[in-house]
């Protein structure tokens, strides 16, 4: 029974999270966006790519990559060992390749994240890997309904790339708890905001053609 308290402290965690990083991304998108040259953003570029290559060849190299390597391991292997620094820089190399525009995107690396996340708890507390599973599936939930607010998608998801059909509730849980603490932070997801944004650069830029052709 007690499990189903640690799922939702890992779920809280995950999902405050998840948005946290996504109200980061979106300012530092909103930073970009004021760059007057290219060559300042040739330059950021540059420096996030300096960023994660040191961190990966000195410190750790989970960074790298869209996290499948992490969540493969943790998932379906007895070693569950993360560590604190893991979670972190998985969100940190989420951030700065998602801000560069590399390909990727975001979706994949917030599972990875939710899954360090839910490991790491299971080796504080330390969990069996049976239970341990289980807070990983809803780190991953967890995560990803931070960042997108879709709770049910992100907990069939999961349940469908896992086929753990048996932690479907504590799955269900985990996307509920999320969604309630990742309005603590933005009551929108990210993607609603990316959204708002190219709809807005899209006005913008019909309206100045418009105007242009006007004789």
């Amino acid at each position: 029974v007690k499990i189903i308290f640690f799922v939702l402290l890992v779920a809280c965690l995950a999902g405050f999270l998840g948005s946290l990083m996504s109200v980061v991304i979106l300012k530092i998108l909103s930073w970009k966006r004021t760059l007057k040259h290219k060559s300042f953003e040739v330059l950021y570029i540059i420096g996030c790519g300096l960023l994660i290559a040191t961190v990966a060849y000195f410190v750790n190299d989970g960074i790298l990559g869209s996290g499948k390597a992490q969540m493969t391991r943790v998932l379906f292997t007895a070693d569950k060992h993360v560590g604190f620094e893991l979670p972190f820089f998985r969100i940190l190399g989420s951030m700065a390749a998602f801000t560069t525009g590399a390909a990727g995107g975001i979706f994949a690396p917030s599972l990875g994240a939710g899954a360090t996340i839910g490991a790491m708890v299971a080796e504080v507390f330390n969990f069996p890997p049976s239970n341990a599973n289980i807070l990983i599936l809803a780190g991953m939930v967890a995560f990803l309904t931070g960042v997108t607010r879709s709770p049910f998608t992100s907990a069939i998801l999961v349940l469908e790339m896992t086929d753990r059909h048996s932690v479907v509730f504590y799955l269900m849980v985990a996307a509920l708890a999320a969604n309630l603490f990742a309005n603590l932070i933005d009551k929108h997801s990210l993607y609603d905001h990316l959204r708002d944004w190219y709809l807005k650069e899209v006005y913008t830029s019909a309206a100045a053609t418009a105007e242009d052709s006007i004789p």
